[in-house]
């Protein structure tokens, strides 16, 4: 871990140039390894409103886009998020006004600027809130400027739903300009009960040319050819939602996402390439 903050360190300190350069990493690199484009461990918290650059990450989404039942709220004294111990909280809480309120961090903003890569691997290692209405989750966009890419792929790794503890949701969108067109696929992946809201895991998706592989704790559980339309870069996004459809009335209020980390990696295009971390990560690289 100490060689993974010392990279991070590394990575943090480059220029914005070489930050929104991802479109082309995966060109500049050869063969198998993995080389860090971005090692977030929440030493610090580092996020803005809505602008990448001294900060890492925005409070919304590029096209500001909120969505569930709780206000995602901008950094602040009385903020969503908090670091502590190098494990980042974000908290849903109602205010005094009785209005639900939560946080999302995404690593772009509106003007494409940002970090990510088209082929490679993203990481994140979470820990649930508790109870019914809870929707949590760790999924990818394109690092684009908002309204210059149509169809955009949406890659969830993971969507969790509160009121089922034994399960979690890995889904694929396409979301198109023209009303009324889209695309989506995805699967339900049981586990034991309680785990996802008792320990810490790991989810994360390998991206190549020919296949987007997700893993949970190191371990496949879905691959999906890669989608045609993907010829651009992709950023991760991390957030406490509410609500999704399901009643937030039992909602515990506050409700606490545990991040440790997010991790992001560029590859080559090659295709012959392993999946997955093992074996692959260069540790005495930096992003290009």
């Amino acid at each position: 871990m100490n060689v993974l903050k010392h990279i991070a360190g590394l990575v943090a300190g480059l220029t914005l140039t070489a930050c929104t350069s991802t479109s082309t990493t995966s060109q500049a690199l050869d063969g198998c390894d993995l080389v860090p484009v971005m090692l977030e461990e929440f030493d610090r918290l580092s996020v803005s409103p809505n602008r990448i650059g001294l900060a890492r990450w925005t409070a919304h989404t590029p096209w500001w886009g909120d969505f569930g039942d709780a206000q995602f709220t901008n950094p602040g004294r009385d903020g969503p998020f908090s670091v502590d111990q190098g494990i980042l909280s974000i908290k849903a809480w109602r205010d005094q006004t009785g209005k639900w309120r939560s946080g999302l961090l995404a690593a772009a903003d509106r003007r494409g600027r940002g970090w990510g890569t088209q082929y490679g691997y993203f990481e994140t290692r979470m820990k649930f809130p508790e109870g019914p209405g809870t929707w949590p989750a760790f999924w990818l966009m394109p690092l684009r400027a908002v309204g210059s890419v149509d169809p955009r792929l949406e890659i969830d790794v993971v969507e969790y739903y509160g009121h089922r503890t034994d399960r979690f949701h890995t889904v694929l969108h396409l979301h198109y300009e023209a009303p009324g067109k889209k695309w989506s696929e995805g699967i339900r992946t049981s586990v034991e009960s309680d785990i996802l809201v008792n320990e810490f895991n790991t989810y994360g998706v390998d991206i190549s040319p020919g296949w987007l592989v997700f893993f949970r704790n190191g371990e496949e559980f879905w691959r999906h050819p890669t989608p045609d339309e993907m010829d651009y870069p992709m950023y991760p996004i991390v957030n406490l939602a509410l609500g999704s459809g399901w009643p937030i009335d039992e909602t515990p209020d506050p409700s606490i996402l545990l991040v440790d980390y997010v991790h992001v990696y560029a590859r080559s295009d090659a295709t012959t390439c392993a999946p997955g971390l093992d074996g692959y990560v260069s540790s005495d690289r930096t992003a290009p």
